[in-house]
């Protein structure tokens, strides 16, 4: 695509920025307002940092499990509103709900019944494991309202109501940090919680979140305002279709969450500086690739849209497009993530060692920044919502546990690296998904009208 096809499409960019602007301030408020939950908490100490960090990797992998769920579901919802086919979008939001909360009540249990075994996968911390076990029992009563939020979010997000989710969304998220605050410290007459105080907060806030978002959607009649009927209403074609394009996701968010904890065990058994370290470091890079959360999930609404509606070079158009957008943004918003690293690392009450370490790691994540977006892109925006899932699968997985892995076992337990060096040996994996991703971008095979028999 030449230079000036990024700019001559008047009708391309309003249409992008009444996308992009709604979900990316949505996970900036997230992204800021956990990097906010961070800090209050860092003021408890290095232990209490890396006990949170660590038992939140079990809500990570369930937030992983949803988005899995979820970027199928989208890739079907999108196809649907695109040739303007409700009924079916909310068949989409079916089974979506079926498999999220189904995944919910399996990590809830696994909390509830097995928090210390759990915690020791990541770490071998006798005072990380006992703090961060109670944090995640009563972190994992918010796993099923958050899972019924994040379906309906998405289905209203792929169907172009992007605010409504966002309102909400941001609005809880600034009430869980401010009773954080009040929680964790002992504010307004209340007792003291420490740790436990951020998870009260968490469960409270996502349960408010759930009950006004599916209010507002049922009181404005949205399109995933379905009744219950609507819900179950599932034929068997729809059904087939739906798991043979989102099975590769969900397994595909499955296998790379697994990479994602061995990398935080590995980087837990390090030491515990090294984990609080990744943890503060990881928070403020997800600040940094809000606006390419918002990009990648546009993408994949308008390349789904034109996909169902027929216009199948629109959607390849659409794809190179955005793509050149990431990897140029992400380049400058890197530099930027490296000139402030300094000064926010100052505002966390760390071990001199700590911060070195995440000090480190922040200049290889700036270093990285814009492969990471392309890879985010490619994959998520394009790849997926083009219904190929099978590629994007082997694409996202299949470096990180044929080079990722294995380096970072390589770093930290043979050659016995500092954190920062394993955590840039390990990023060899995007540098190579990079050059699988676009090689297939490219050929232009990626692009599947899925709903096109249905």
């Amino acid at each position: 695509m030449s230079q000036s096809a990024l700019f001559d499409d008047r009708d391309f960019y309003p249409v992008l920025l009444q996308l992009v602007v709604p979900i990316a301030l949505q996970q900036l408020a997230m992204s800021a307002l956990n990097a906010t939950d961070v800090l209050i908490v860092g003021q408890l100490g290095t232990t209490a940092v890396a006990a949170v960090g660590l038992a939140n990797q079990i809500l990570f992998l369930l937030h992983l499990f949803f988005f899995g769920v979820g970027s199928g579901a989208a890739i079907f919802s999108a196809q649907f509103w695109g040739r303007g086919d409700v009924k079916n979008v909310r068949s989409i939001l079916g089974l979506a709900l079926l498999l999220a909360v189904g995944g919910s009540v399996v990590f809830t249990l696994a909390a509830q019944l097995a928090p210390t075994f759990l915690l020791r996968l990541y770490s071998n911390d006798p005072a990380v494991i006992a703090l961060g076990s109670g944090y995640l029992r009563l972190a994992a009563l918010s796993y099923i309202p958050t899972g019924i939020s994040a379906m309906f979010g998405i289905i209203l997000r792929s169907t172009g109501h992007v605010r409504t989710p966002m309102a909400v969304s941001i609005g809880a998220l600034g009430f869980k940090t401010a009773l954080s605050y009040v929680l964790i410290f002992g504010l307004l007459g209340l007792p003291a919680l420490g740790v436990n105080g951020a998870a009260y907060a968490l469960t409270v806030a996502r349960i408010l979140e759930c009950v006004v978002l599916l209010f507002l959607t049922y009181q404005h009649d949205l399109p995933a305002a379905a009744r219950l009927r609507e819900l179950v209403s599932i034929k068997r074609p729809l059904l087939t279709q739906f798991m043979r394009t989102s099975m590769p996701v969900i397994i595909g968010e499955i296998i790379w969450s697994l990479g994602i904890t061995v990398y935080a065990g590995i980087y837990a058994r390090i030491s515990t500086e090294s984990i609080a370290a990744y943890n503060i470091a990881s928070t403020i890079e997800g600040v940094a690739f809000v606006p390419f959360i918002g990009l990648g999930n546009a993408a994949a609404i308008l390349i789904g849209q034109r996909i169902g509606a027929g216009d199948l070079d629109a959607a390849r158009r659409f794809a190179g497009r955005f793509v050149r957008l990431s990897v140029g943004g992400a380049l400058l918003t890197g530099l930027l993530m490296a000139l402030v690293a300094r000064p926010v690392l100052g505002w966390y009450r760390i071990s001199p060692q700590a911060q070195a370490d995440a000090l480190g790691i922040l200049f290889v994540m700036s270093v990285v920044l814009a492969v990471k977006a392309g890879n985010m892109m490619m994959v998520v925006g394009v790849l997926r919502s083009g219904g190929d899932t099978r590629f994007a699968l082997l694409a996202d997985t299949g470096p990180m546990w044929t080079i990722g892995v294995p380096l970072a076992l390589l770093g930290s337990f043979v050659l016995h690296l500092p954190i920062y060096w394993v955590v840039l040996m390990v990023m060899s994996e995007e540098v190579v998904k990079f050059a699988i991703s676009l090689w297939r971008v490219l050929s232009g095979r990626w692009v599947n009208e899925v709903v096109k028999a249905l």
